[in-house]
């Protein structure tokens, strides 16, 4: 938590399983308290590793893109995205209204 917010990442995927758990590894979980992993229908085992090393993930039969990767966690109160190709960089921002 930050300032009394639940802190959320969520981390759009596609085909990520070279990198995923380096950028899971990175994530600063002394503030975040939640990270969900949208599997935007990867032909690797992208979902299969996040499920395994105990990411909350949400898989798409069909690739919705970076849009439809934050419609399918609308409601969260806090939100910093972060691809799962690249290393995470602890800046935290609040979702538009």
């Amino acid at each position: 938590m930050m300032n009394g917010k639940k802190i959320v990442v969520v981390m759009p995927a596609y085909n990520a399983e070279n990198t995923l758990e380096k950028t899971y590894s990175e994530i600063p979980f002394e503030i975040v308290d939640d990270v969900i992993l949208v599997d935007d229908a990867s032909h690797d085992r992208t979902a299969e590793i996040a499920m395994r090393i105990g990411i909350k993930t949400i898989i798409h039969a069909k690739t919705w893109g970076t849009a439809g990767t934050r419609r399918a966690v609308t409601g969260r109160p806090w939100i910093s995205e972060r691809t799962s190709l690249s290393w995470f960089t602890p800046t935290i921002s609040t979702r538009p209204d």
